[in-house]
């Protein structure tokens, strides 16, 4: 069965963060810092009426103890996880790999790295591994843990979970 990641609306979150980011690139232009960039993504997606939180906390556990700890840029309706970067060059699987951490560890079912640092924006969509059953987000397949996340979210652990069903 194929499911769309979609906001309030029924449309589909991606798609909309997409416009949210060409909005904000086709406004500033190339050449701030990373910052700049994701403040004013965050101020596009308040003005579509998508909730958005910067700087969400996610903390990794092993065995009950917090061993690590790492900040999403933005966390979009708490579905979609949100890279910023302002890098001269095209994005690369360094960023990719970036994120596939942070999917795994807030168990979102897709990530969007964006680079703003080009004439022309950069963006791609980027999903978790093989873990679980295959969706559909949009037009592209994605694999999702069959686990939702239940912790609050200021804190989500990453830590030894059992196997999805």
């Amino acid at each position: 069965m194929s499911k769309l990641v979609t906001d309030a609306t029924g449309n589909d979150l991606t798609y909309r963060i997409i416009g949210a980011a060409m909005a904000v690139h086709n406004f500033i232009g190339p050449g701030y810092k990373e910052e700049v960039y994701e403040r004013a993504l965050a101020a596009e997606l308040r003005d579509r009426g998508i909730g958005v939180e910067r700087q969400f906390r996610v903390e990794v556990v092993y065995d009950g103890a917090p061993v690590g700890l790492f900040y999403l840029d933005l966390f979009v309706e708490r579905t979609v996880v949100v890279e910023v970067k302002a890098f001269a060059h095209q994005l690369t699987n360094d960023e990719r790999a970036q994120v596939i951490n942070y999917l795994k560890a807030t168990q979102a079912p897709v990530a969007l790295v964006f680079n703003f640092g080009r004439r022309r924006l950069d963006w791609i969509r980027v999903f978790p591994g093989r873990d679980g059953p295959i969706m559909r987000v949009g037009r592209d397949d994605v694999r999702k843990s069959g686990r939702r996340n239940t912790t609050p979210p200021e804190y989500i652990p990453l830590s030894k979970r059992a196997a999805p069903e």
